[in-house]
């Protein structure tokens, strides 16, 4: 693997059925051509400037939403990419309590990762705006591998030496046989520079998952991407804003709920 800085120069082999993170390439354009000198590589600050000409045009936000509830989110279950439930009834009512709130705002585009829970949740809102949503497989939920629809409980007993070591460092200790979250950013971070280049002004919403917005979050803000799981809470249903201004990604709002009730918000679960 090839070192990229203090950070990487630690980092373990790839684990077995667990491919390395390849170099990321987002392109000569946009805040995050200079993603690698990110301190949550290792590096120093991101420059938060285009590269096309220093100063951007206008304002890019994008709207990172949390799918709604699933019976594995319900369980506090690990699901990842390798299933596909669909939502909850209390899910379905957490996606139209979005389009509710934010169908009255102006929107450029929607993705949504490939999986059915974020395709039922971003519905209402396209539904509300004539806006076809734009699935990327990029955005899907990490890759538990064997862990996947077991609790934490079961994982911790069945595969206590690799659950240990994902909790101390998920950023290179992947779950077993599954996806550490360095990957998670490579390909997040891709849509993202997708989103820039054709983008450049206005609201654009992702419907995504709960470890891949934060692990997404984390690369934009340079927070160390090891941390996701301890520096960054990411409720179902909850929607996180990061405007793209002259200094780069501003984190406007946090796993924002307002738009849910009082019963959606303070259901069981994660």
């Amino acid at each position: 693997m090839k070192s990229a800085g203090p950070y990487e120069r630690n980092a373990p082999e790839a684990s077995p059925g667990v491919g390395a993170p390849s170099e990321i390439t987002l392109g000569p354009a946009g805040f995050l051509s200079s993603f690698g000198n990110s301190p949550a590589f290792g590096k120093s600050e991101m420059s938060g400037q285009s590269r096309r000409s220093g100063v951007r045009a206008g304002m890019l936000t994008l709207y990172l939403l949390r799918h709604g509830q699933t019976s594995f989110s319900r369980a506090n279950a690990f699901c990842g990419a390798a299933l596909n439930p669909s939502l909850t009834d209390e899910g379905h009512q957490m996606a139209e309590s979005f389009a509710k709130a934010y169908a009255s705002q102006k929107w450029e585009a929607i993705f949504t990762s490939t999986l059915k829970r974020t395709l039922e949740t971003a519905a209402p809102i396209c539904s509300a705006t004539a806006i076809t949503p734009q699935p990327r497989d990029d955005l899907k939920e990490i890759g538990y591998g064997k862990w996947e629809g077991k609790t934490v409980a079961e994982v911790s007993k069945e595969y206590h030496d690799d659950y240990l070591r994902w909790t101390a460092d998920p950023a290179w200790y992947p779950p077993t046989e599954g996806e550490p979250a360095i990957s998670i950013a490579h390909r997040s971070l891709r849509v993202v520079e997708e989103i820039e280049r054709v983008y450049e002004n206005g609201n654009v919403l992702i419907v995504s998952h709960k470890a891949t917005i934060r692990i997404l979050l984390c690369s934009l803000l340079g927070i160390d991407v090891g941390r996701f799981r301890y520096r960054l809470g990411c409720p179902v249903g909850s929607v996180s804003v990061v405007e793209f201004g002259e200094h780069g990604p501003l984190l406007k709002r946090m796993a924002d709920t307002s738009h849910l009730d009082e019963s959606l918000r303070n259901l069981p679960g994660t």
